[in-house]
């Protein structure tokens, strides 16, 4: 029968073939067809017949190609058949397709959609046909019966497609159906339906099969919906990647992870690669992404970025087009993540209403931890990305030439955030990837080398960090480092050191960088550039602290920690000291000579020698020896011979220039500490053994030397040194330059022999003479030359040397002058004692030290880079300067007796202030310890109760000392207070009430102690005022926000300066004592207005929050009204501010301020208060379509601007006006006083105009909110009739009659003329 068919189909007609086949029953015809099928013979030239035989114009031929059609789909569905012969059948139904008519197509289609549904599709080859017959069906103009309805083609296979994407998918085939419709002609709506559907099956698929749908999707997304398909795929990762974060961090016993981490970071990686690959082909898909990114951005942006949406984002850099776009979007977020942070620590107010979330800086390094999956086209993102964070928000320079440099613990600023969290990605990627590792050790070299100018400590620190972190893999990089090597001598002084200091771990693993750095400083050290001879002494001194020779003591007096790495290299510890050793005198010996270069060269020797001894012990002979000999040249063997020091062979001089050619007072405190260090250290280790001759030569000598010369300076005369009163010290002349030189060296010396015999004295009262009579020396030199300084007026002779006494003598000095109670100590303790001056020089020389610190983060001295030892000695000082202020209070000391200069309590007090701030800056992980040494009960019983006490309570004990000194200088007499001091004490309390714990009851303690302070005093002394005042706010925001204080301050401000209308009587409220008529204005009004300001900013943040959760609602009716549900404590929050921030304006606005900046800073905050207020009424227009209708004490509040505001803002607006027209009334005498005064009335009418502008912009939304709500607001609003530029007929008369009178007077009458038009001209302008 086949044959028949076959040879029938081959002949011209088809005629006889029709009839043959009508003869013959169905089920025949299918038989013959699935044997044929299974058999794998000629099935595909049969079905051709068949088909040929059944033409669609007939009735009977439709049916049978229609049953035959049918039953191919389920003989393919059946999987019995080959597969060649499947696609044979398949592609043959594809093309009959077409040939079917309309209602046959519709029920096709039907089948095809009830075995999806019904799940009876088996292997879903037969899926292939349904597009085929959708688009078929879409190309039928016909109407067609579908349902109960008539439709035409297009739309029923619109009709259908719903109803196949409203139905169950298999999990199985909902790839092969969504890729499925990339086949057929979609319109917007139906790609709608489809991406629906494909993204709500995602949670039930399984992880590894999401990736080819996302393919599928992302195909299908350019007929339409990318943004459905980018926003389900990301929305769908963040929640997965926050449901398996959870599951991490929560309970361990928990074995049912529902997704292992390494297979989800795969999926990811391969889901991001598919998308940017998608991008490449379809730009408008790269344009949607960052469109749906941003629009995040402007609300809140953690519905939009999560660790998914970055790693996405990191991988798009990769396309040069979206490059710039990209990195500026994540870069703008990181600051704004770090500004809302900042905004939400500084206010109480606004930590109640927005909850903690999570950041995106945290969201970025969780990228970087994620990346170690085989991310590789995020890496290069990311490293790109921390590049860019720490070259836009690095530390800049600022005008001095110094930099704005701050350690970690400072970095409150977003900014700083942002530069820290560049380094934290860098330093993270290069642990975790190794193919990037040689990219970023280059980066980091190359902004080193290039940018000399500017300021690069936060590529050093990384650096740093990353050889810290590996200096043996960073061995491969070498080439790289030897190669910034050589730019060595171009660099400035202090990046050398810093880097040579990171890079130190790698020198003594590998011998070729440790030469190579050699060649180049001794390259250096006879550079022409001072600089790189400095560089050079730099280095080597580093190189001679860290390569330790055989039998140096161990390194616990070390100050550098040292990686792991040094351990691997002293393995071979016997041969490397014995190499390093002749390394070391190698170096020695091109040290010496640059004792012969100039006084910087040799100042940095000196300064760096003692660390060297102190880390590398035996190099002691070598240096000591160095030190001597150069000592001798200075130095005046002779006994009987006055001075004891040669000055003349210090100073240099070439032509007229002199200079100082030997830091002699340097060299000698070289000595003295390296000397000490020596006794103390080095020489009991040597008691038991046999002692060369010679080692102990130079001990014995250097002593000799320092006694000899303390003996010859005691007996030395000023005129000995032609340093007398009578001696020139101008700065003008060479022999002015030279005494100055000289005087300066005497002083140093002087001090370095005050500590060298106060270090030999053990206590002997001679000694203490000794140390007395030398400081007197020093003394009368200072006051020649600050005498002298003072006549010339020179801020040069003025400046103050750094002291040459170390921070370890001063601790040592400060607690023997005021704590020592030994008595065997007493009666030599007495002659210092005696002397006021020499205890004044004592804590004097303390700040000096701690200002430094402040200053550039280090003290000079030994010891003084080591910030272990400065704290222990700043632990030390302070103990002692806290219990000589509280202890002996100023009053007390001053009505003794009365000296010129501040007494020593003030100083200690002074001290105090510093030490506090610069621990905050420096020494922030530190606090709880410094707290502790602070306590000055018995040692042992503390110990046991350490552990609970917090540093809340700490702090809160040291501010209840101050708070008493506080208020027995407030209960003093008028003629008593002293107001420096009384400053020093809030700024003291200032800083120690930010160690306090916000939500302690020491904190509200400590809040309402100085709000009743603020209430009870009133002290006319501005500064004082302004420092309490700022104190009392700055507690206020931590506890709640600050606007009833704002309005009782107001209330107080306008009683006092009365009202803008004289002829009104104001009531007097007393609120705040503190306020009175010599501080109400400026200084408390100032501080509202900007407090009043900050308000405004938070607010403002939080209606562009609520604006931008607004924006991102769906406009489904529901969604909507739930979404507004937990906006309203916001919304009631915001319009209870505003409400309070317009009674508190009202106060002011009706105030009769001084001119100048009260009144210029009201009109700007009156400016802001409506700009504000508008931002409400147009975030209400928003939300009021779907709420339908705006809440009462929103209308309440536009009621009360209505009243309360507007009116008193125009009326203040004539107030200031009239009072600039009457001040320029005033002077008519001077020209020029007419000019300023004019300039000075421009000045401050120039917000006018902008307040007015803000008020209409306010009262034009108004109305809008009027017609859309059906409330009517307006009805509160008085239309506005001021404006600047009216003209007032009776004054435009005088000033002409004026300019009349003027122009017949003689002289100034034409610069008076032109003066006056000036200004003029500028008015009209505006």
């Amino acid at each position: 029968m086949d044959q028949k068919i076959l040879s029938l189909a081959a002949e011209k007609t088809a005629d006889k073939l029709q009839e043959f086949l009508q003869t013959l029953r169905e089920d025949d015809l299918t038989n013959l067809l699935q044997n044929q099928a299974v058999k794998g013979k000629v099935a595909g030239a049969l079905l051709r017949a068949i088909f040929k035989g059944s033409p669609c114009r007939e009735e009977a031929g439709t049916l049978r190609r229609r049953k035959i059609y049918t039953y191919c789909i389920q003989l393919v569905e059946s999987g019995d058949l080959q597969k060649e012969i499947a696609s044979e059948i398949i592609g043959l139904l594809m093309l009959e397709a077409h040939h079917f008519p309309g209602p046959l197509l519709v029920e096709l289609a039907n089948e095809f959609i009830s075995a999806v549904r019904g799940g009876s599709l088996v292997n879903g080859k037969s899926l292939e046909l349904l597009p085929i017959i959708l688009t078929a069906l879409a190309t039928k103009k016909e109407n067609l019966a579908y349902g109960k309805g008539v439709l035409n083609g297009e739309e029923c296979k619109k009709q259908l497609i719903n109803t196949l994407c409203s139905g169950r998918w298999d999990q199985q085939y909902v790839i092969q159906l969504t890729s499925m419709f990339k086949d057929v002609p979609l319109t917007a709506e139906e790609v709608e339906f489809v991406v629906e559907k494909a993204l709500s099956m995602f949670s039930k698929m399984n992880l590894q099969e999401i990736p080819p749908l996302v393919y599928q999707l992302l195909v299908l997304s350019s007929k339409g919906s990318r943004k459905s398909v980018l926003e389900g795929i990301i929305a769908f990762f963040s929640a997965l990647d926050k449901q398996h974060n959870e599951e991490q961090s929560g309970d361990e016993l928990l074995d049912v992870v529902t997704v292992p981490s390494g297979e989800l970071r795969h999926v990811e990686g391969t889901i991001i690669l598919h998308i940017v690959f998608a991008i490449k082909l379809d730009y408008e898909l790269g344009r949607e992404l960052l469109r749906h990114l941003k629009a995040g951005q402007q609300g809140d942006s953690k519905n939009n970025l999560s660790p998914f949406s970055i790693a996405l984002l990191l991988s798009v850099t990769r396309i040069q087009r979206f490059q710039d776009q990209v990195f500026d979007l994540l870069k703008t977020s990181v600051v704004k993540s770090f500004k809302d942070l900042q905004l939400l620590q500084g206010s109480k107010f606004l930590q109640n209403l927005v909850p903690h979330r999570s950041y995106v800086s945290a969201m970025i390094l969780e990228v970087v931890k994620n990346s170690v999956h085989s991310w590789d086209h995020v890496t290069q993102g990311l490293v790109e990305l921390g590049f860019i964070l720490m070259d836009s928000y690095g530390p800049k320079k600022v005008l001095d030439g110094k930099t704005i440099e701050t350690s970690p613990s400072l970095s409150r600023m977003p900014n700083q955030h942002a530069c820290k969290l560049g380094a934290s990605i860098l330093l993270e990627t290069f642990k975790i990837h190794e193919m990037i590792r040689q990219e970023i050790l280059e980066q980091v070299l190359n902004r080193v080398v290039t940018r000399a100018s500017s300021p690069i400590s936060h590529f050093l620190d990384l650096l740093s960090n990353i050889v810290m972190y590996a200096p043996l893999v960073l061995q491969s990089c070498s080439s790289k480092v030897t190669e910034a090597f050589d730019y060595l001598s171009f660099l400035p002084l202090q990046t050398v050191q810093r880097l040579l200091k990171a890079v130190q771990p790698l020198l003594k693993v590998s011998m070729s960088m440790r030469d190579s750095l050699i060649l180049v400083l001794r390259k250096a050290m006879f550079a022409n550039q001072l600089d790189a001879r400095k560089s050079a002494v730099a280095g080597f001194l580093l190189l001679l602290k860290n390569f330790k020779v055989l039998g140096s003591l161990s390194s616990s007096q070390c100050s550098q920690s040292l990686s792991f790495s040094q351990v691997h290299v002293d393995v071979h510890s016997h041969y490397n000291s014995v190499a390093n050793e002749t390394f070391c005198l190698e170096i020695m010996d091109s040290l010496r000579r640059c004792l012969s270069q100039q006084a910087d060269v040799r100042l940095m020797l000196y300064e760096g020698f003692y660390d060297v001894l102190r880390r590398n012990s035996q190099l002691a002979n070598s240096i000591m020896q160095t030190l001597l000999s150069q000592l001798k040249q200075f130095y005046e063997p002779k006994p009987d011979l006055l001075p004891p020091l040669k000055l003349e062979a210090c100073i240099l001089t070439q032509g007229d220039k002199i200079s100082l050619q030997e830091p002699l007072d340097y060299l000698l405190c070289c000595i003295q500490h390296c000397l000490a260090w020596y006794k103390n250290t080095v020489i009991p280790l040597q008691q038991g053994e046999e002692e060369e001759e010679g080692e102990e030569a130079f001990y014995q000598d250097l002593d000799d030397i320092l006694e000899s010369i303390t003996n010859r300076m005691i007996k030395s005369e000023l005129e000995d040194f032609e340093l007398d009163k009578s001696a020139d010290f101008s700065q003008s002349t060479s022999i002015g330059i030279k005494n100055n030189i000289c005087a300066f060296l005497v002083m140093g010396v002087c001090e370095v022999l005050i500590e060298y015999n106060f270090s030999i004295s053990n206590f002997s009262k001679n000694k203490f003479e000794d140390i007395l009579s030398l400081f007197m020396c020093y003394k009368k030199l200072s006051d020649i030359l600050n005498e002298k300084a003072g006549k010339a007026k020179t801020k040069m002779a003025n400046k103050t040397n750094d002291s040459l006494l170390s921070m370890k003598f001063v601790s040592s000095l400060l607690t023997v002058l005021f704590r020592d109670s030994i008595q065997s100590h007493q009666e030599s303790l007495s002659v210092l004692r005696s002397s006021s001056e020499f205890m004044r020089y004592a804590v004097n020389i303390a700040l000096q030290k701690v200002q430094q610190l402040k200053e550039t983060g280090h003290v000079s001295g030994p010891d003084g880079q080591n910030p272990d030892k400065i704290f222990q000695n700043l632990c030390d000082i302070t103990r002692v300067l806290l219990w000589r202020y509280t202890s002996i209070p100023t009053s007390v000391e001053e009505s003794g007796k009365k000296e010129k200069g501040k007494s020593i309590s003030l100083l200690c007090l002074e001290g105090l202030q510093k030490i506090f701030s610069a621990v905050q800056q420096f020494y922030q992980p530190k606090i709880q310890q410094f707290l502790r040494a602070l306590d000055v009960t018995d040692k042992e019983g503390e110990e046991r109760e350490d552990a609970d006490v917090s540093v809340t309570q700490r702090t809160a004990f040291q501010i209840r000392q101050f708070q008493r000194s506080l208020l027995n200088l407030l209960s003093s007499q008028e003629e008593d207070f002293n107001s420096k001091e009384a400053l020093l004490l809030v700024t003291v309390l200032t800083s120690l009430s930010k160690l306090l714990e916000p939500s302690s009851p020491q904190f509200v303690q400590m809040l309402s102690w100085t709000s009743k302070i603020c209430k009870e005093n009133s002290w006319e002394d501005a500064l004082f005022c302004k420092s309490l005042m700022n104190l009392l706010f700055s507690l206020h925001v931590l506890y709640k926000s600050p606007v009833i204080l704002l309005r009782d301050l107001s209330q107080d401000i306008h009683g006092h300066l009365g009202d803008i209308d004289q002829d009104v009587e104001v009531e007097k409220t007393n609120h705040f004592a503190i306020v009175n008529l010599r501080t109400a204005a400026p200084t408390v009004c100032l501080l509202v207005l900007s407090q009043a300001e900050k308000v405004l900013e938070e607010v403002d943040w939080l209606i562009t929050k609520l604006k931008g959760q607004v924006s991102q609602e769906t406009v489904s009716e529901e969604a909507s009204s739930q979404a507004t549900l937990p906006n309203q404590p916001v919304e009631k929050a915001i319009v209870m501010q505003l409400g309070t921030l317009l009674t508190f304006f009202h106060e002011l606005v009706q105030t009769a301020l001084p001119s100048g900046s009260c009144v210029d800073t009201l009109l700007k905050d009156l400016c802001k208060m409506y700009t504000t207020l508008t931002a409400l009424v147009r975030y209400y227009l928003q939300v009021c379509q779907s709420s339908g209708g705006i809440p009462k004490n929103m209308e309440k509040l536009v009621k009360l601007s209505g009243s309360h505001l507007t009116p008193v803002c125009y009326s203040f607006i004539s107030y200031v006006q009239n009072k600039s027209l009457n001040y320029t009334g005033e002077k008519k005498e001077k020209p020029a006083a007419v000019a300023t005064a004019m300039a000075r009335v421009l000045r401050e009418t120039k917000p006018i105009p902008n307040l007015i502008f803000a008020i209409e912009q306010y009262e034009k939304f108004l109305i809008h909110l009027s017609k859309r709500s059906k409330v009517n607001l307006m009805q509160h609003m008085k239309l506005s009739t001021s404006r600047d530029f009216k003209i007032k007929g009776n004054i435009l008369d005088m000033v002409l009659r004026e300019g009349g009178e003027d122009e017949n007077e003689e002289g100034t009458a034409s610069e008076h003329g032109e003066q006056n038009k000036e200004p003029a001209k500028k008015k009209r302008k505006k």
